[in-house]
């Protein structure tokens, strides 16, 4: 009766367990995990402050523009985004600490110096003067313009020239701070005059290694990793085996290809009943559509951009000519010269106005029928007067052209554009202006010069692929399937040696984290998904799976080799790396107690207990240069020991010494005071920045949170 009555004491106690119990029994993970765990929408803190998803794929989707634009892939670029985000953190943290906000006034003040402004003629009047007010009054004026998707797109960019005037006031404001004193100069000018003249004997380590090997076992890399914390601080990553059998054509597919092309070329096809072929066709286009492996390219093309093949044969050749068969790679290729002209050079602006759901349309709210209605009044104002142009440059979804005037520079029919736009370019005059829609979007575009370039030759390509067939496919396929079952259940090595003996293509990349996007030693579409699957939280050492790669055929069979969470590296993760740094110093200890253990007293004895020879030379603080090699710590034993007797041994870059100094003599050098402090201020000044970010980065509290939540939104 007594607990009954405490129950009904605490009634509301027992209502919120049930609650509890039943909202952990209803909700699914994802929502329990939002609810009670880690805001999907938060992907990581620094020093306490978010970094949001919105924020991140901000800036992913910034990179990806300018990779794209610049003709680089735009896959693997989320770890550089996030690097950007944590930096663009840290520095506004700084700027707050010192005291400094980043005000409207401020903003405005500084909008000029930006390199989006600043390398941009149509912002500055004739006089270089800066348009403040109108420049001011025109963005501030797109908040109530009702076109919410280019407000929300000046506020990103916004935000992006916050943080560089950010980075801009804190490097000046903490640089202007560091100084070079007098002392300091005297002591630089000191450490390069002194010269130290030294008799010694080094014990080279390679030689005494190949005499006395030595083991380095993993503690032993952590034990040298563990007095290096900072150095060696990693991300969580992967160790993997990776073992490739590519689906490479047989000697009968080679042949299928190569008859295949060859009823194209001189039978005809099945459709036309083998009346039409690639010789007597009277539409070469449609013919390569219909039959080529590869889609007919109408560009002209020059002399050095053709297949080698037939390079020196088209300048003479006349129209109509055909040329093969013949192999380039893995295609079999015949070759019709259809036209030769000059390829004339381009220079263009353009403005993209982008829609929803189109590559370059992300925040863009727009439906397809209002961006082309958008284009079409831009395109009627700008061909009635070009000069306007400029005025609807922020209009565009193309930021990286809009900062250069939407110039595009010069570009040929060869420039890796669309080809719509290359049609326009191509079939346009000096001063046109229109609109021609891509897939990124409606273009108005401007031609502002041309200019006559080198002979280009149009080509139209027969192409048959030399693809494995379904039967080399299957002996890939057995091949990968047996190779994983001897592996099963078996050890790194074991998988590794059996990956040797059968000749098969082996890599191991061995610290690979989450978003790297490629797998060294691999390149395959499917490397983001071997990561994915090594990140998997029921993943564990020694797992393996077998991987498809969609299109090529080929077979991937991965092994989990190592797991490292976030903090200091993996040992055996770094080995290449330390191990003969590693080995070297086990080499020094044991060289160092053999000296001692010996009682040598003079460097005579000193080399023949290890069948060398004493030398000469000189050293300075400065530059310590001994030999081949760099030795700062002969350098300074040189310097600290008494005249006349010998130091202790002295672990050094590439071996052990033992010295005695015979004399410290003064090599006056040119430059006073002055210039030496000028020389040290203006190598610290172009060490700061970076050293400042790596500083801040080493002593923050970055909480990493995408592992864990990436793939949420997702689902």
């Amino acid at each position: 009766m007594a607990i009954l009555g405490e129950i009904r004491k605490r009634s509301w106690l027992m209502v919120g367990v049930i609650a509890l119990a039943l909202l952990a029994f209803l909700v699914n993970p994802d929502t329990f995990d939002q609810v009670f765990g880690k805001n999907p929408n938060i992907l990581g803190k620094v020093n306490g402050e978010e970094i949001t998803r919105d924020e991140y794929n901000d800036q992913l989707f910034i990179l990806q523009q300018q990779a794209q634009q610049q003709g680089q892939p735009t896959a693997g670029l989320e770890e550089q985004a996030w690097q950007m985000m944590v930096q663009s953190k840290l520095i506004k943290q700084q700027f707050e600490k010192m005291g400094l906000k980043m005000t409207d006034d401020f903003f405005w003040s500084q909008l000029q110096y930006d390199p989006m402004f600043a390398q941009n003629p149509q912002y500055f009047d004739e006089k270089g003067n800066f348009k403040l007010q109108e420049v001011r009054k025109f963005y501030e004026g797109l908040e109530g313009s009702g076109n919410v998707q280019e407000y929300n797109q000046w506020l990103k960019t916004k935000r992006s020239i916050e943080y560089r005037m950010m980075a801009r006031q804190l490097f000046a404001n903490v640089s202007s701070g560091i100084t070079v004193s007098k002392k300091e100069a005297e002591e630089m000018m000191r450490q390069r005059d002194q010269v130290a003249d030294i008799d010694y004997v080094k014990v080279d380590y390679a030689a005494f290694l190949a005499k006395n090997p030595v083991k380095v076992t993993t503690e032993d890399l952590a034990a040298y990793i563990k007095q290096r914390p900072h150095t060696f601080k990693g991300q969580a990553s992967r160790n993997i085996g990776l073992v490739y059998f590519p689906a490479t054509p047989s000697a009968q597919d080679d042949a299928k290809a190569q008859a295949e092309l060859n009823k194209l070329f001189t039978q005809g096809t099945d459709a036309s009943g083998g009346k039409e072929n690639f010789q007597n066709t009277t539409n070469d286009s449609m013919f390569v559509t219909l039959n080529s492996d590869l889609p007919f390219n109408p560009m002209y093309f020059k002399k050095e951009q053709l297949p080698q093949t037939i390079a020196d044969k088209v300048a003479a050749a006349p129209l109509g000519q055909v040329f093969g068969p013949y192999k380039e790679q893995n295609f079999y290729v015949v070759s019709k010269l259809l036209d030769k002209k000059t390829s004339d050079s381009t220079l263009s602006r353009h403005i993209l106005i982008a829609y929803k759901d189109s590559p370059a349309g992300q925040g863009v709210t727009r439906s397809k029928d209002q961006a082309k209605k958008l284009a079409d009044s831009i395109g009627a104002v700008v061909k009635a007067d070009p000069a306007k142009f400029t005025e609807f440059l922020n209009l565009s979804n193309d930021p990286g052209s809009a900062a250069q005037g939407g110039s595009l520079g010069w570009t040929t029919p060869e420039t890796p554009f669309v080809p719509e736009f290359l049609a326009y370019l191509n079939s346009n005059p000096k001063g046109a202006t229109g609109v021609v829609e891509t897939q990124f979007g409606y273009h108005i575009i401007n031609i502002q010069d041309k200019k006559a370039g080198a002979m280009g030759y149009k080509v139209a390509n027969l192409v048959k692929a030399i693809k494995p067939s379904e039967a080399t496919e299957n002996v890939i396929d057995k091949n990968a399937r047996r190779f994983i079952q001897q592996t099963q259940g078996k050890s790194f090595n074991d998988f590794a040696n059996i990956a040797k003996k059968g000749n098969y293509q082996f890599s191991n990349p061995k610290n690979v984290k989450r978003f790297d996007g490629q797998l060294q030693g691999l390149g395959t579409d499917k490397d983001e998904a071997i990561i994915a699957w090594a990140f998997d939280k029921k993943r564990e050492k020694g797992d393996s799976e077998f991987f498809v790669v969609e299109g090529t055929g080929d077979r991937i069979v991965a092994y989990l080799n190592g797991k490292q969470d976030e903090g200091l590296v993996d040992p055996e993760s770094v080995r290449d790396q330390l191990e003969l740094v590693v080995k070297n110093q086990l080499a020094a200890k044991k060289i160092a107690e053999k000296i001692t253990a010996a009682k040598a007293t003079s460097l005579d004895a000193v080399a023949k207990l290890f069948g060398t020879q004493k030398q000469s030379g000189q050293v300075n603080l400065l530059s310590p240069a001994l030999g081949m090699a760099m030795e700062s710590k002969v350098a300074g034993a040189a310097f600290g020991v008494q005249k006349g007797k010998m130091s202790n041994p002295v672990e050094g870059m590439t071996g052990v010494y033992v010295l005695v100094k015979k004399s410290e003599t003064v090599n006056k050098q040119p430059g006073d005071v002055k210039q030496i402090s000028e020389a040290i201020a203006a190598q610290n000044a172009q060490m700061f920045g970076q050293q400042l970010m790596k500083s801040l980065q080493d002593n923050a509290d970055i909480k990493d949170y995408r592992i864990e939540v990436w793939n949420k939104t997702a689902q």
